[in-house]
C-alpha cells in the first residue's frame, strides 16, 4: 500500500497495491496489520455507508466528543472529498485538505479525529463507505458550514443538494471546537 501525507501531515491518502489480469482486479481494502505499519492503529468501530446523487453535498460533519476518526472510501461514482482541522492546537488548524476519490481509482482518505468531514458527489451518483473509530453519537455532532468564507475550501462551482443540517452549519469562528 502506498501512504501519502497531504499538505496536513495527520490525513493521509492510502493507495492499494491492486492485482489486475483478464478476470478483473483484487485489492485489500483493508488490512489493520498494514495499517498500523504506517501509523493507524487504532479500532474500527462503525461503517458506515452513503449513497447520493450529482451534486449532493454532505457535511462537514464532525463529534465535539466521542470524536471519529475516519477511513473513507468510494465503491461507485466519485466525490470530491474534505477534511478540516478543527483541533485548536494544532499549526494546521481551520485549514483543509481535499481530494478526489472514486471507484475508479480505489483511493482511500484517513482523517484522523478532531477534523470536520464532507464530501461532494461528482458523478451522476456515488456510493461511499467509511469506517469510524467511535460510534456516532447525535447529541455531539456539529456542522461546519460548507461555504464558510474563513475555509477557502475550493469546492468545484456547483449549486449543492443539501440537508437542513447542512445548510445551517456554523463558521468555524463561531463553532465548538477540538483543544
Amino acid at each position: 500500500m502506498k501512504v501519502t501525507p497531504t499538505t496536513i501531515p495527520d490525513v493521509l491518502v492510502l493507495e492499494p497495491r491492486v492485482y489486475e489480469d483478464a478476470r478483473g482486479a483484487f485489492f485489500e481494502a483493508y488490512n489493520r496489520k498494514r495499517l498500523s505499519g504506517v501509523g493507524i492503529g487504532q479500532e474500527f468501530v462503525q461503517d458506515n455507508q452513503s449513497i447520493s446523487k450529482r451534486n449532493v453535498l454532505r457535511g462537514l460533519h464532525y463529534q465535539i466528543r466521542q470524536s471519529q476518526g475516519k477511513l473513507i472510501r468510494v465503491l461507485r461514482g466519485q466525490i470530491f472529498d474534505v477534511a478540516v482541522d478543527c483541533r485548536k492546537s494544532s499549526q494546521y488548524f481551520g485549514q483543509s485538505v481535499h481530494v478526489n476519490l472514486s471507484a475508479d481509482n480505489r483511493n482511500m482518505l484517513w482523517i484522523p479525529a478532531g477534523f470536520a468531514h464532507g464530501f461532494l458527489v461528482l458523478s451522476e451518483s456515488a456510493e461511499v463507505l467509511y469506517k469510524t473509530t467511535d460510534f456516532y453519537a447525535p447529541e455531539f455532532e456539529r456542522t461546519l458550514l460548507w461555504n464558510d468564507p474563513g475555509l477557502s475550501i475550493p469546492w468545484p462551482s456547483v449549486d449543492p443538494l443539501l440537508s437542513n443540517k447542512d445548510r445551517e452549519g456554523l463558521p468555524l469562528a463561531l463553532a465548538e471546537t477540538f483543544a
